[in-house]
C-alpha cells in the first residue's frame, strides 16, 4: 500500500509591487463551445507570435491533483542526498541523457558559482523509457502517470490544434499526430528545485538563478507556484516578472515550434531571477511538463501551412545550414551542449551574460543563445 503523503502547503505570494508582464489568459473552458476555438486562436495569435508566453484555465486538471505533484517532488528533495544520487549519472548527462536526477552544483554558472538547481526528470510512459524510480515516487507511480497523462491529452493536444487552426492547416490534428503520447518521444515531467542563496552570492551571479534562454521542444507547461522568480523578455526587450495566477498553467512556446513555423511561432526568451526580498529566503519548487515532437519528426517548416507559405516561413535555422534534424537528434545535441559542465561564463552585477563560443555550440554553424 503507498505510503501517505502529506498535504502541500504553498507559501504567500509576494507583496513587492514588481513590473510584472501582461500576458493572455487562454479559457480552456471555450474549447469545445461553438465558436470557441476561433476565440482562442484569436487570443493566441498575438501571444505567440510576440512573446511567446500566454496562460490557460479551466483545463480539467484539479488543484488537489497538481498539488499532489508538488508534495510528491517536495519528498523526493527531502530524501537524503546519497539517496538521490542513485539516480544520477554524469556520464548519462554528457551524452545528453537527460532523464534521472542532475544534483545542484553539477554546472558552473558563471564566475565560478555552481548554480543552486536540482532537476528530476521523469519521462512519459511511452514504454520506450524505462527507469528506476525512488521508492519515494514509484509507491505512486500510478498517480504520476495519469498526471502525465493528462497535461499532454488536456493542454498539449488542445494547444497542438489551436496551432494548427492558427496556422491553416488542412486537418487540426496534423501538430498532434506528431505529437502522440505513447509513441516514442522526449516528453517529460519535471519536479526542479532552487535553492535560496545568500545575498552576497546572487550579487556574484547578477542575481540571476538561471540565464536567459529558450526552451528546446513544443510547449512548456510550468504549474503555479507563488514564488516570484521567472521573467519574460518582452517584444520591447524589457525583463518583465510573471506573475503566479491562481487556477492557472504559464504556457511558454519552445525552439521545436519555432523550427516547425519557419519563426513564426516564437520561441520564448526567459530567465530565472532571484525572488524578491520578501521571497529571497524561500526555497523555489516547480512542477513542469515539456511536450516535444516525437523523435522520428524531422524540424524542417511546415510544408502545407497557407498562413507560413503567404509569409515566406519556409526556412529555420537548421535548414539554413543544410541540415534536417528530427527531434531525437535535436534534443541530443542540444542537451549536450546544455549539460557541458564547466562553462567559463561571466555575469555582471546588473546581469549582463557571456560564455564563450564553444561553451554554446551546438553543432557546427549552429550556437544556442544566452539572453541578457
Amino acid at each position: 500500500m503507498p505510503s501517505r503523503v502529506d498535504r502541500y502547503d504553498h507559501v504567500p505570494v509576494t507583496k513587492e509591487n514588481l513590473d510584472w508582464a501582461e500576458l493572455v489568459t487562454l479559457d480552456l473552458s471555450l474549447y469545445d463551445q461553438p465558436g470557441g476555438r476561433e476565440v482562442l486562436v484569436k487570443q493566441l495569435d498575438h501571444a505567440v507570435q510576440h512573446v511567446g508566453f500566454f496562460y490557460v484555465k479551466n483545463f480539467n486538471i484539479s488543484q488537489e491533483e497538481i498539488d499532489f505533484q508538488f508534495a510528491l517532488g517536495r519528498e523526493f528533495y527531502s530524501l537524503p542526498l546519497e539517496e538521490k544520487l542513485n539516480f544520477h549519472n554524469a556520464d548519462d548527462l554528457a551524452r545528453g541523457e537527460y532523464n534521472g536526477y542532475r544534483p545542484a552544483g553539477h554546472r558552473i554558472l558563471a564566475n565560478g558559482i555552481k548554480d543552486n538547481v536540482q532537476v528530476y526528470n521523469i519521462p512519459k510512459f511511452d514504454g520506450y523509457h524505462p527507469r528506476q524510480q525512488p521508492s519515494a515516487l514509484l509507491e505512486h507511480i500510478s498517480q504520476i502517470e495519469a498526471f502525465s497523462r493528462k497535461c499532454h491529452t488536456e493542454i498539449v493536444e488542445k494547444l497542438l490544434r489551436l496551432f494548427a487552426i492558427l496556422l491553416e492547416l488542412p486537418d487540426e490534428n496534423q501538430l498532434v499526430r506528431d505529437h502522440q503520447y505513447d509513441v516514442k518521444g522526449e516528453d517529460h515531467l519535471r519536479y526542479m528545485h532552487y535553492a535560496a542563496r545568500n545575498a552576497k552570492e546572487n550579487e556574484q551571479v547578477g542575481n540571476l538563478y538561471t540565464p536567459g534562454h529558450t526552451d528546446l521542444g513544443t510547449v512548456t507547461l510550468l504549474f503555479r507556484q507563488p514564488v516570484a522568480a521567472l521573467q519574460i523578455l518582452n517584444s520591447e526587450g524589457e525583463w518583465k516578472w510573471v506573475r503566479p495566477q491562481d487556477g492557472t498553467i504559464t504556457i511558454n512556446t519552445c525552439d521545436a515550434l519555432t523550427a516547425l513555423t519557419g519563426g513564426f511561432i516564437k520561441s520564448s526568451i526567459h530567465r530565472v531571477h532571484a525572488p524578491p526580498q520578501d521571497q529571497a529566503h524561500i526555497d523555489r519548487l516547480g512542477v513542469l511538463y515539456f511536450a516535444r515532437p516525437n523523435n522520428h519528426v524531422i524540424l524542417d517548416p511546415i510544408q502545407n501551412s497557407p498562413v507560413l507559405n503567404r509569409l515566406g516561413r519556409t526556412t529555420n535555422a537548421f535548414t539554413e545550414i543544410g541540415q534536417h534534424l528530427t527531434t531525437e537528434q535535436w534534443v541530443q545535441v542540444r542537451q549536450t551542449q546544455q549539460q557541458r559542465r564547466n562553462r567559463d561564463g561571466k555575469i555582471t552585477t546588473d546581469g549582463k551574460v557571456s560564455y564563450t563560443p564553444k561553451d554554446l555550440e551546438i553543432i557546427p554553424g549552429l550556437h544556442a543563445k544566452v539572453y541578457s
